[in-house]
């Protein structure tokens, strides 16, 4: 395992992120408690750290096995990230959104199925547009006063959304944003155009959710659709593969895997342990075996010419993930 340092938290975390949205009962390609289980202390065998959740997976029960699990280990060895914005394990009026009081219910609720006093990191889970940022920050600074939460992060939103509020709380002394979580992959790279020059610029930890495209850069272009979690994308409306360049740039994955003799998913994530913004993608699986094999592509070194090769014929897309 290679480690790096997360943005200006300070924390040293591995360069893969466990991504536990696969983790409950809410779909059948989801993983139940001692699956779960499996594959944390899997990853923990190979060196991986640093644990994603939020309160929205499985309507919380995500949370609840990952801390079960992380229970039986030294915690504080463990960098443990998780989110608020939409509905946990309660359905109510003010179970969703960023407001004071959805903000310490939800982060006390998050705390107790985690097991944990604090959590080490606590992103809001996109902008909420009903609630003033001044207001979630202030409830954000507070959770990192009382020592609920060490940092705070955010994820997919506009750039001038996330300037605003670094700004925010630089003018009013209010903790800051330290991590940014948000789409990107070799078939989605519009966060380069802004979002990753201001995170360069504030010293922003980037963490990018989904970095094989939802599984489009794991195998050729015409199979995307033959699994269970590529019919989830279709219906939530990814547009991973439909990019003016995708079916190009799918080939290419596949091009360099084989020269390399390697899998496609492990050329897709050496491109992202390469890349100049990302810190720690966030590495999404159910699968023992295609956890093993991320860890594997740290050790695959693509040449400049192999990076141009990849990224050339990208051409822009709509922006998404933002909503």
């Amino acid at each position: 395992m290679e480690y790096t340092t997360l943005g200006s938290t300070g924390m040293e975390v591995s360069k893969i992120a466990l991504g536990c949205m696969s983790f409950g009962s809410q779909d059948d390609w989801m993983l139940d408690a001692e699956e779960g289980r499996e594959l944390v202390e899997r990853a923990i065998d190979l060196g991986v750290n640093f644990f994603d959740t939020a309160n929205t997976y499985s309507s919380g029960e995500s949370e609840e096995i990952l801390g079960d699990v992380l229970a039986e280990y030294d915690r504080d060895e463990q960098v443990v990230a998780t989110k608020v914005r939409f509905s946990g394990a309660k359905e109510h009026r003010n179970a969703e959104g960023l407001s004071r009081k959805t903000i310490e219910q939800e982060l006390d609720a998050s705390l107790e199925r985690l097991g944990m006093d604090t959590v080490d990191l606590y992103q809001i889970h996109r902008w909420d547009y009903d609630t003033l940022i001044e207001t979630t920050l202030r409830a954000l600074d507070d959770a990192v006063r009382r020592g609920k939460v060490r940092h705070i992060g955010a994820s997919s939103m506009w750039a001038h959304q996330f300037q605003k509020a670094l700004h925010v709380s630089d003018r009013e002394g209010l903790a800051r944003f330290e991590t940014m979580q948000n789409l990107y992959h070799l078939a989605y790279r519009e966060e380069e155009r802004e979002m990753y020059p201001v995170c360069d610029t504030e010293n922003i930890g980037v963490m990018p959710w989904s970095p094989l495209g939802a599984g489009y850069l794991t195998r050729p272009h015409d199979e995307f659709t033959s699994t269970a979690r590529g019919e989830h994308e279709l219906d939530y409306g990814t547009p991973y593969h439909e990019g003016p360049g995708s079916e190009e740039i799918n080939d290419r994955v596949a091009e360099l895997a084989a020269d390399y003799g390697v899998t496609m998913a492990q050329i897709a994530l050496a491109w992202h342990f390469q890349n100049e913004y990302v810190d720690a993608p966030i590495v999404g699986t159910s699968s023992i075996e295609h956890l093993e094999d991320a860890v594997e592509a740290l050790e695959i070194n693509l040449s400049a010419s192999d990076v141009e090769y990849l990224e050339e014929p990208y051409e822009p897309v709509e922006v998404f993930g933002h909503e």
